[in-house]
């Protein structure tokens, strides 16, 4: 594949014929002998991952050339030298999540166009709702078509620092017959044609650079940066009914009503109607 177009928006780029987890393969570049050769923003992109992961354990496969498996290394600094703070580290995720939404959306922009000037059969025009699932799955008319997985990095000594890796699987070609789960969709199936891949990964790479320098020219304030904004603009999570299954089993139902000053998800309890913060768990919008 011929990535032209990202080449110019990335500190180094390297393209894998096949990959069992570009995770993997970019942390032990990112951790070895050459770790001063992948920079801040160098990425590693593969259309044929094996072995891929997503998050709560599960795995992430898909035919050969019919998918992006993304992997990003970020090593963040602020403007005085100084690493990001460890407590905006988890901002990470959700700003990656923003980026790949606003990635899907352009690729996806054109078709959606045409849809809102042709009248369905009630008479009103089409749409395609592509939004952010908390804290980073992208979803098309609630089909998911993107999930992410980062990585924190140990310090090399000697070297660069540490840093975070984030790896983003997302559906480009996949058919009906190709989709890992019932719940999955891809760029193909929501506009009939298959995407350029050089063309997605340049707007997502576009998308999450602008939001990354500009939390780290906030000092990594979230809020200042306009990051929160953005994620909670993006975010489909919010304002609905859902199911959160917690680390440990447990299992919280109510309303979605905010994402706060730590990234984590408001959820209003059905029963108790106290609001809990919640920083990790499997989350399931409900549809009744």
């Amino acid at each position: 594949m011929e990535f032209t177009r990202s080449t110019a928006l990335a500190a180094r780029i390297e393209y894998l014929d096949e990959a069992g987890s570009t995770n993997d393969e970019l942390v032990q570049r990112a951790v070895g002998p050459d770790a001063s050769a992948w920079p801040d923003l160098s990425v590693l992109v593969t259309g044929s991952q094996t072995s891929g992961r997503g998050r709560l354990g599960r795995t992430w496969t898909a035919p050969a050339g019919r998918s992006l498996a993304i992997s990003l290394l970020v090593r963040p600094r602020l403007a005085d030298g100084s690493a990001l703070p460890a407590d905006r580290l988890g901002w990470l995720p959700l700003l990656t999540g923003a980026a790949m939404t606003r990635a899907v959306r352009a690729a996806v922009r054109d078709h959606a166009e045409r849809l809102a000037q042709t009248p369905d059969d009630d008479g009103a025009p089409g749409s395609i709702d592509v939004s952010l699932k908390w804290p980073n799955d992208v979803l098309v008319d609630g089909y998911k078509v993107s999930g992410i997985l980062a990585e924190l990095l140990p310090p090399v000594p000697g070297e660069e620092p540490g840093g975070v890796v984030i790896g983003a699987g997302l559906n480009l070609a996949l058919d009906e017959h190709d989709l890992p789960t019932l719940t999955s969709t891809s760029i193909l199936l929501v506009t009939g044609v298959a995407p350029d891949p050089d063309e997605v990964l340049a707007f997502y790479l576009e998308a999450f650079t602008g939001l990354y320098r500009a939390l780290l020219a906030a000092d990594g304030d979230p809020e200042a940066s306009g990051l929160h904004a953005e994620v909670t603009g993006l975010c489909g999570t919010l304002g609905r009914e859902v199911r959160v299954e917690l680390p440990g089993g447990d299992i919280l139902i109510g309303t979605a009503a905010a994402i706060d000053a730590d990234g984590r998800l408001v959820v209003e309890d059905r029963e108790s109607g106290e609001s809990r913060a919640v920083s990790a768990g499997d989350v399931t919008h409900l549809r009744y």
